[in-house]
């Protein structure tokens, strides 16, 4: 943690975005995965339905990267309910033998009208990886990037256990070592890392920060309404705001639909505090 994110964690009062005007509102969004059991119309419908403007259809069920067919009908039902393709959610982890097979993946994501991959940073965490490992990481998002440039496209990568990008500090060096204009990355809250900590996080990522996982877990993966931890939201979508960072809600409690209006209402009213909050500090 760098000496600006102490301080931030010491004095939350100092977690507020830099005076400046707004350049994008934070856009509330789903993510497909979210309910992987219903039909892409399903899915669609029911985040129209929610109030929701944005969507990330995920790779595994919803929007193969091999089926042009299906990706053609999940950007029509997009189309449909009014939903724009914020990004596409591969589940590509950058290891040696997967660079061969990215064209597909941006291939898809030209299809669907998303303007972003979402990838993984390998699949061994910061602690664990061993130099060549990390490297070779490097070297496979590398090429990611440059492919995803040729179709116009940006790389985010997961904010994840597991990965390179399990810490603030492992993200930034990963961002800076991959060294591409058009690779930046997500942003959700650690599992059992308190508030003030988690927010001191998003400070240091700053302006690398593309979207955000939006879900209420505590303490670990405990799935609880949004509501339980709406001061956290709101703090973390007032230092969003103004850069167009997409706010995704993931993982709802039970993995019911029904309760996708209730989150998305609170998800929501949260952007709206924040953007209010912002404007009171400019």
């Amino acid at each position: 943690m760098t000496e600006e994110s102490q301080r931030s964690a010491a004095n939350p009062a100092s977690l507020r975005p830099p005076a400046g005007p707004d350049t994008g509102r934070t856009r509330p969004g789903l993510c497909s995965v979210t309910f992987r059991g219903l039909p892409a119309a399903e899915v669609a419908r029911r985040a129209a339905d929610a109030g929701l403007e944005v969507i990330e259809w995920g790779a595994d069920v919803h929007a193969p990267p091999g089926e042009p067919g299906t990706l053609r009908a999940v950007r029509e039902v997009s189309d449909r309910y009014g939903l724009a393709c914020c990004s596409y959610g591969s589940y590509f982890r950058a290891t040696p033998a997967e660079p061969a097979g990215f064209p597909a993946v941006a291939r898809a994501a030209v299809l669907l009208g998303a303007p972003r991959v979402r990838v993984w940073a390998g699949g061994t965490g910061s602690r664990s990886a061993l130099p060549d490992e990390r490297d070779e990481t490097v070297r496979c998002l590398r090429e990611a990037a440059r492919i995803a440039a040729d179709h116009g496209l940006e790389l985010a990568t997961e904010f994840h256990g597991g990965t390179l990008t399990d810490t603030v500090a492992s993200t930034v060096r990963l961002l800076d070592e991959v060294g591409a204009d058009n690779v930046r990355t997500y942003w959700q809250p650690p599992l059992d890392v308190p508030d003030e900590q988690a927010l001191a996080g998003l400070v240091e990522l700053g302006d690398r920060v593309t979207a955000v996982h939006v879900f209420s877990w505590w303490p670990g993966n405990n799935r609880l309404p949004l509501a339980d931890r709406r001061d956290l939201w709101i703090a973390a979508l007032g230092l969003s705001a103004g850069r167009g960072v997409e706010a995704l809600l993931e993982f709802v409690p039970g993995d019911d639909p029904a309760v996708l209006a209730r989150e998305a209402e609170t998800l929501r009213h949260a952007a709206e505090q924040a953007s209010s909050i912002r404007r009171g500090r400019l």
